[in-house]
């Protein structure tokens, strides 16, 4: 729950604070006093995006920080998954500057708004002026059976088979068109790739083949050459070879006589030997080399072959030409295998909707299992709230249609009169009675519910006298279980406080701040008094106001 609440430089407010205890806490104070402003103070905390217009002084930020006791709330897990440090008394805060930066942090540590409003879920529920009217709408009432119905988890995996089941139409659509595009290509991609594996294409065989062509190409040309070069070496009278060998032989004779004769000796035997290898390499070459127009003819065509696809594919080499080769086949099996295929994917989905019509069946029946009761005691409690003829009517329709939530048709219904028909909930209540009806919604939600906080911004709007005594005494009795804090005009429903705070405006110098104490028993018959009488203190409004605080 919240047990403390500080506001800093946010739109009237200077600078408060407040101490919040369990039970029923009432704020009061005039119209435009600033109670709007601590709510949307308070929504700040709970992750709402930040209005910069509203920071007071822009020279200085403007800070909000909450103090939640949430030790017995088991959160201890949100925290740890959200790598959070868990403190029983967590503190959050949010700074926000003129400049247009916003900052949230829980127990010191920064952390994103989409964070913060997780967090938030678990900690409040404000109920604003706006949100009665959200009772006539569909997704809220749907909102309401499946957290008294705890459907929670079976949504989850209902929304993820929902995702899933999506996905896979969307995947027979798309697969459906390509076998539709590649039936159309199939025997063009077919010929292509027949060309392709005829061709006996190898990696790397393309720099190979250009090599053999220019030997085979040029036969007259190495033979020439390879074997001036050889006859060069091998002449016994002015050879290489030969000439070596005589300066072999001579610094033989002299190598004794130093180190630095040696070491030339024993370099020009190694050249002698690199010589002998490159005359036997000449020789084997030479042997090698000969005309065969054949083979020539071979490579010639296999090379042909070879820039002819690469032309006609757009390719730079053999490896994208192979490439090439496999893509046509993935496209010629896809059209072949087609019907495999398609009837694989059409299982999945056939598959995939039994699960999920089996989950929306599941909630169907608790839904439905728990609307008997609900209406049964939203009509006790607005029969005390001044309604004892209303009748509440909720009707569930399962219809073959997946909905984001399941698959059913939710309609709420209200007789208000004692033999009126039934009218669309939203048509057929007053302001006062959606108040009345919305309350009774509410109670019955907090017994359910973990929620430590709920707030109230005037759910009392349109009802008066003995009415709103009695909804001072719902609230009171939710407050048995939970801390409830009402924002009301009514003195009927203030008086069933347990602590009140008053928020007021007071000019200091040329400047009007909003402020707020908490009132002691006599504060709080004077306000209750001129609360009655219309800001007049008379004798019978202040007997009034102590006999509602009694």
């Amino acid at each position: 729950m919240l047990t403390e609440l500080s506001i800093k430089n946010y739109a009237l407010i200077e600078d408060i604070k407040i101490h919040l205890q369990e039970g029923f806490t009432i704020i009061t104070g005039e119209t435009g006093a600033g109670k709007s402003i601590m709510l949307g103070a308070l929504g700040l905390l709970l992750g709402k995006r930040a209005d910069y217009s509203a920071i007071r002084n822009a020279m200085d930020k403007c800070i909000i920080e909450g103090v939640f006791d949430i030790s017995n709330y088991s959160l201890k897990r949100f925290f740890e998954a959200e790598d959070l440090d868990f403190e029983e008394h967590t503190i959050i805060r949010r700074e926000i500057l003129s400049s247009g930066k916003s900052r949230a942090f829980i127990n010191d540590t920064p952390v994103t708004l989409p964070v913060l409003v997780k967090l938030g879920d678990f900690l409040i529920d404000i109920h604003g002026q706006h949100q009665t009217l959200s009772l006539g709408e569909n997704q809220y009432q749907f909102q309401i059976l499946d957290t008294l119905a705890k459907n929670q988890e079976l949504l989850q995996k209902y929304k993820k088979g929902l995702k899933e089941h999506k996905k896979l139409q969307q995947q027979l659509i798309g697969l459906k068109d390509e076998q539709a595009q590649a039936l159309k290509e199939h025997d063009y991609n077919l010929f292509l790739l027949n060309e392709l594996q005829e061709a006996h294409l190898k990696a790397g065989e393309q720099p190979e083949l250009e090599e053999r062509y220019e030997e085979l190409s040029n036969v007259e040309t190495l033979t020439e050459h390879l074997g001036v070069a050889l006859d060069k070496i091998q002449q016994e009278e002015i050879g290489t070879l030969s000439g070596l060998k005589e300066v072999r032989t001579n610094l033989s004779k002299i190598s004794k006589f130093s180190a630095n004769y040696a070491a030339l000796q024993e370099r020009g035997e190694s050249v002698i030997i690199e010589l002998d290898d490159i005359e036997q390499e000449l020789e084997n070459s030479l042997e090698r080399v000969e005309a065969n127009p054949e083979e020539l003819g071979h490579v010639n065509a296999k090379l042909q072959l070879i820039y002819n696809l690469q032309k006609k594919h757009a390719a730079g080499s053999v490896e994208e030409l192979l490439e090439i080769t496999s893509q046509l086949n993935e496209k010629i099996a896809l059209t072949e295998n087609a019907d495999a295929d398609l009837e694989k994917l059409k299982q999945d989905i056939l598959n995939s909707k039994k699960d999920l019509e089996a989950l929306s069946i599941e909630i169907h029946d608790s839904r439905k299992k728990i609307i008997p009761d609900f209406v049964g005691t939203v009509e006790k409690i607005v029969a005390e709230l001044g309604m004892p003829n209303a009748r509440l009517k909720i009707e569930l329709q399962h219809q073959s249609e997946f909905f984001t939530n399941g698959q059913d048709l939710l309609s709420w219904y209200l007789s208000a009169n004692k033999g009126g028909e039934f009218n669309d909930l939203k048509k057929a209540a007053s302001g006062g009675e959606l108040s009345r009806i919305m309350l009774a919604v509410k109670s019955i939600l907090a017994t359910k519910s973990k929620l430590p906080t709920i707030v109230f911004d005037e759910i009392d709007t349109g009802v008066s006298g003995d009415i709103a005594q009695k909804m001072g005494d719902i609230l009171q009795k939710m407050g048995l279980n939970m801390q409830v804090i009402a924002i009301t005009h009514l003195p009927q429903i203030a008086g069933k406080g347990s602590k009140h705070f008053k928020i007021f405006k007071e000019d200091i110098g040329e400047t009007t701040v909003t402020k707020i104490e908490e009132l002691a028993t006599k504060d709080r018959i004077e306000e209750l008094a001129m609360m009655l009488g219309g800001n007049t203190k008379s004798e019978s409004a202040m007997a009034h106001a102590k006999a509602l605080l009694n």
